[in-house]
């Protein structure tokens, strides 16, 4: 890899940040979600910061306390991942996919 190649950000700091986005955009503060999901604040603010890597429990419990889904949260993540590198923007060789 060379010095001029940007670092490939870790899937927590993706995940972490729709995290954040989902929050602040149903108007939750970090206290309320993290009521609502069972956890601690300064943890809620670990995860969207990507500086923890959480159980799929607590992913769960965090996209439920948003009114999402975990799927739709590792979805989104995943896109977001695909349209920092071009190069994953095409289907892999040999994958099909079929048009709607």
């Amino acid at each position: 890899m060379s010095s001029l190649t940007l670092a490939e950000p870790l899937w927590r700091e993706v995940v972490g940040a729709r995290l954040r986005h989902l929050r602040r955009r149903r108007g939750l503060t970090l206290v309320e979600a993290a009521r609502r999901a069972g956890i601690s604040p300064q943890y809620l603010s670990e995860v969207e910061r990507g500086r923890k890597d959480p159980s799929s429990e607590v992913l769960a419990a965090i996209t439920g306390a948003l009114g999402s889904e975990l799927v739709e949260v590792t979805h989104l993540a995943s896109l977001d991942l695909r349209r920092r590198h071009g190069s994953l923007a095409a289907p892999p060789p040999g994958e099909i996919r079929l048009a709607a």
